[in-house]
This record gives C-alpha cells, structure tokens and sequence, in this order.
C-alpha cells in the first residue's frame, strides 16, 4: 500500500503523497469490503490530525484509541510537518481539511460509490445535499440526519446507517461527543470509512468561509480561527508545551 505510518511524539501519523490517495483509498475500501466479519475492521476511520489532537492522543483513553485505531491519520497542521522534519528528517503531507474532503468525494464517486451525512442542522445538511450532488453526481448519497438527535433516537439512526452501507460517513458539528460518538458506534455501524470535520458542512453550505489556501500554505489559518473565537487563543499554551516537547525529545534521541 501507498502509505507510510510512523510514530511522532507517541502518535501515529500516516505519510501519503497526495499522487497515491485514490490507490490507498481504494486499497482501504476493499479490506473493508473483504473482511468475512465487517466488525472486525475497526481501523476504518480517517483522522484530520490537528497540533492540539496530537497532543489530546497522547494522553490515555478513547481519544487515543480513536486515533491509534484509525485507517489513516492525515496531518493538518504545519506545525506537526515542521515537528516531524525537526526530528526525523522524513517529509510528512499535510491536507487541508476542505481539500482532503474534496479529493475523497471525487475518488469515491469515480467509482459510484455512496455517501451518508451525519451532522448539522436539517436545512444545512439538504443544501450540503445538494451541492454534493451537483458536483458529484455519480456520488450517491444514501441517506442523512441532523447532528442532534435524542438517546432514544440514536439506535435508530445507528439502524439507518447500518442499512445504507456507505462507504463514506461524513459526520459533522452538532453530533454528540464528536468523533467519539464514532469511536463508540463503529463496530456498530458498516465497514465503510467514517471521518468527522467539525465545520465541514457549513463550508459545504457556503455558510461559513474557510481560510484561503494562501493562508494556510503559510500555518496562519490559526488567526483566522482566533479572529471568529478569541478563546482560541489560549491554544498558545499548549503550542509552547508542543515545542518543548520536540526540544526534550530531540536531546534524548541523540
């Protein structure tokens, strides 16, 4: 398979070209699809990786699990790029969010693959609906829920996933616990990938603006985020807690 996986910081990170993603796409979708016990293959998710989930994955519990246990972890953070060159050497590919969710809707539709939505608000998620559509219309989308839904609603909307079989989730803002709402239901749900992207549906809806490529070749997508939620600037803390980090372990691995 097309993909590296090495250990950063404690945390596995997954080194793919952006050449080779539609063959270690494929390559995934078709274990899953083999596996006798679909059950069995847990690793089927996809992880965004950001500098401050880097750091939550370090520390013990289902978080951690969550990404240890995924089919790939995709950087998109600058600084674990720079991280990585600082004490490895090894050139790691970072994806912007949008652009990574793009390129897997356009890989899975070349083949007429199907997608469920799991995420946001009702009259989001029929415009995210559509515009998926339009753009991708050999993309079938086989079913959707709103993010927020009651206890007694979720074995349902769990049943209803099960039947469709996608072979993508793409679950968004609004679900409960986030990414561990999938970590908890995989093995519950289908043998298809399953990725969360926290405002991936309002970017879909044109509800929200995300940063210009510009901005994000250069790590500064940040101040964007800050501008929209000044709380975001206490992230300062653990970027300072990030770089000695690297320090520490750069001296001990000499």
């Amino acid at each position: 398979m097309d993909v590296r996986r090495i250990t950063f910081l404690k945390v596995p990170i997954d080194i793919v070209k952006p050449e080779d993603l539609p063959s270690v796409i494929y390559q995934l979708l078709a274990y899953a699809k083999s596996s006798e016990d679909f059950r069995s293959a847990k690793g089927q998710n996809i992880v965004l990786l950001s500098l401050s989930d880097l750091l939550r994955a370090r520390r013990k519990g289902a978080y951690r699990d969550y990404v240890y246990n995924a089919a790939l972890v995709i950087p998109i953070s600058k600084s674990i790029v720079s991280g990585v060159k600082f004490l490895t050497g090894q050139k790691v590919y970072r994806y912007m969010p949008f652009h990574f969710v793009v390129s897997l809707l356009s890989i899975l539709e070349k083949r007429e693959h199907s997608l469920y939505l799991l995420g946001g608000k009702s009259q989001i998620l029929k415009r995210v609906g559509k515009n998926i559509n339009t753009t991708f219309p050999r993309l079938k989308v086989v079913g959707r829920h709103e993010g927020s839904m009651r206890k007694s609603e979720e074995a349902t909307v769990i049943e209803a996933i099960r039947k469709a079989s996608p072979d993508l989730l793409l679950t968004g803002k609004g679900v409960r616990r986030r990414e561990l709402w999938i970590a908890r239901n995989c093995t519950s749900i289908n043998s298809g990938f399953r990725l969360w992207c926290s405002d991936l549906f309002d970017v879909f809806a044109d509800k929200k603006r995300r940063p210009s490529d510009a901005i994000f070749d250069k790590g500064l997508e940040s101040i964007v985020f800050c501008m929209r939620n000044p709380f975001r600037l206490f992230r300062v803390f653990p970027y300072f807690r990030y770089k000695l980090l690297l320090l520490v372990y750069k001296i001990f691995a000499q």
